[in-house]
């Protein structure tokens, strides 16, 4: 795989070195809550957030967090989210959304396909888009109903970039990746500003020349870009590009290129062989800047952004990524030319689907089973506000944990009140939910899952006065 170049201008895109990085821990700060299966946030240019949900409704959470009970756009009649990767995914406002009040969306329509629309804020309402003024961009067909990327972005150049996943099913049977003529399992590149009706082709794509393959590509090789975001200063394009079955990979590519870059699946699952039939060289393929296996608890990849905001100055030039399954938040810098991750933080929930900035640069997470946004912040910095850490606050414990689908919950209370324990599973299914009274103090509860298959759960624990508490749980 070519490794020299690409990796080592990949890397000189980070910060400078820093030895202070192996000391540097981070914490979540509970900002905003009550959404529903929340998958993506984005912000406008103001102080508000803008929160994704996947059954087709995006709400607006203010500067203080307070969501707005009125969604800035509902289109659930159009959007198919019954597969466990189908839904509303993605949201991007066009760079003069100040201006033009356009805002593109990613979602999957009724039919099952990816469908690229452009939408209009109202004229007289700031907090609510017109949804009679949908004009459709792009639709690509999906063989299955998962893989289907989602994360949609203009880049520096002004061009909306779309990540297409390879279409679904395990190994990419069809080989869509590696397929010039499918716009699967690729990044894209239109222009959406030129006037051309629905779009353009930017006249600098790579494969515009080419014979055979689509002109809309700007990489390939790619199995599910579920998020992926540019480097606020420095142009650069950072993949979180999802694996199969052992490998997790994160890609990148200097402002400078020039596209064409092929990632390398399904060839490759991360620096591996993975299915090499009809494959070229290794030097034909990029690899990507650091993998990771499923081991302790990882399964999927969910990009993130480079810090380019102030609050938090150990924080800046560094790349943050998780993952969904086990909950591990990285960084990743640089020591001279090589690559460096570290843990910074590792709670006891999981389910981060995505990260996102608000103007200022600053970061936040969605978690997709409690519906909450937090701010991902310096564990060595004061708070500025009253929230604490949720690393840092724990009265709920489980054993034994691994389980069997027998447990015991214990639940400290500083009240007395009325508690609801939900459980979900890794895909946000509803398995368990409960209502039981709460003393103050140390209160046990005796679980036992139904028909409980191998996997990771999430208990949460909630009461009428506000206090919401969460655990992970392993069933073997």
């Amino acid at each position: 795989m070519k490794t020299s170049s690409i990796l080592l201008s990949a890397l000189l895109l980070l910060s400078y070195a820093n030895s202070k990085a192996q000391d540097f821990t981070a914490g979540l700060i509970k900002f905003s809550s009550g959404y529903s299966s929340p998958l993506d946030m984005e912000n406008c240019g103001d102080n508000r957030l803008f929160i994704v949900q996947k059954d087709g409704r995006i709400f607006i959470a203010d500067s203080s967090g307070t969501k707005l009970l009125t969604p800035y756009l509902d289109i659930r009649s159009r959007v198919r989210d019954a597969g466990g990767e189908q839904g509303l995914l993605g949201l991007a406002f066009d760079p003069n959304y100040k201006t033009n009040g356009y805002f593109y969306i990613d979602y999957i329509n009724n039919s099952g396909n990816t469908q690229i629309s452009r939408f209009k804020v109202k004229s007289n309402n700031a907090n609510l888009a017109d949804t009679g003024s949908e004009k459709f961009i792009l639709q690509v067909a999906q063989p299955f109903d998962n893989h289907n990327g989602g994360c949609i972005r203009f880049g520096p150049d002004g061009y909306l970039y779309i990540g297409m996943g390879d279409g679904g099913s395990a190994g990419n049977p069809t080989n869509s990746a590696q397929d010039h003529s499918s716009l699967l399992g690729k990044m894209l590149r239109i222009d959406v500003h030129s006037g051309s009706d629905p779009y353009h082709i930017p006249p600098d794509n790579p494969f515009v020349n080419s014979a055979g393959y689509k002109k809309e590509i700007w990489s390939l090789g790619l199995r599910n870009p579920w998020r992926w975001s540019f480097d606020a200063v420095r142009d650069d394009l950072w993949i979180g590009d999802v694996g199969q079955d052992e490998w997790e990979e994160i890609d990148a590519e200097p402002a400078r290129s020039n596209g064409g870059k092929n990632y390398g699946w399904r060839c490759y699952e991360g620096y591996h062989n993975y299915n090499t039939s009809n494959c070229g060289p290794k030097s034909d393929y990029v690899s990507p800047v650091i993998e990771y296996g499923h081991v302790n608890g990882n399964c999927s990849v969910i990009g993130g952004f480079v810090y380019r905001g102030s609050r938090y100055p150990r924080m800046i030039g560094k790349y943050f990524y998780t993952d969904y399954c086990s909950g591990t938040f990285w960084a990743l810098y640089r020591d001279g030319n090589k690559p460096k991750t570290k843990v910074v933080y590792k709670g006891a929930f999981f389910s981060y689907v995505s990260f996102g900035e608000d103007y200022k640069k600053e970061l936040f997470v969605v978690n997709y089973l409690n519906g909450t946004i937090y701010r991902l912040a310096d564990n060595g910095i004061p708070q500025l506000n009253n929230n604490t850490f949720s690393g840092n606050q724990s009265s709920l414990n489980i054993y034994p944990n691994p389980s069997h689908g027998n447990f015991t919950v214990e639940y400290i209370s500083n009240i007395q009140s009325e508690t609801s324990i939900t459980i979900f599973n890794s895909m946000g299914a509803l398995v368990y939910s409960e209502n039981k009274p709460c003393t103050t103090g140390l209160n046990k509860f005796n679980i036992t899952l139904p028909a409980t298959t191998k996997g990771y759960y999430s208990v949460h624990i909630s009461h009428n006065k506000g206090e919401e508490l969460s655990e992970k749980l392993m069933i073997e």
